[in-house]
């Protein structure tokens, strides 16, 4: 006789969840744009959107809802410009830091 095996119930993990405050968010951000990856940098700030309330954020940066959600997915390539009206509407700031040389082994 085999035990019927009951499967696990599981939902997407949505980092989104997770961003509640200034501090994490921008954290997610940094951690996002050391990557290097548009890409990803893209769909961090629509995680960080989501969090903050896309329809909010989308009307502070001058751009409609659904044209934010495109730009800012995992495919979208959103025009510097737009980045940088988010960035403002989620009440961030872009730096520049020089890069750590890694010591020499």
């Amino acid at each position: 006789m085999t035990k019927a095996k009951t499967k696990a119930k599981t939902k997407p993990f949505d980092p989104a969840e997770y961003l509640d405050d200034s501090e994490s968010i921008a954290a997610y951000m940094t951690d996002a744009l050391e990557t290097g990856d548009p890409a990803f940098v893209a769909d961090a700030l629509g995680v960080v959107a989501r969090a903050r309330g896309m329809t909010d954020v989308a009307r502070e940066a001058g751009v409609s809802r659904e044209s934010l959600y495109r730009a800012l997915s995992a495919d979208g390539n959103p025009e510097f410009s737009t980045v940088l009206r988010v960035v403002h509407a989620l009440g961030l700031r872009l730096s520049a830091a020089p890069v750590q040389n890694e010591p020499a082994a």
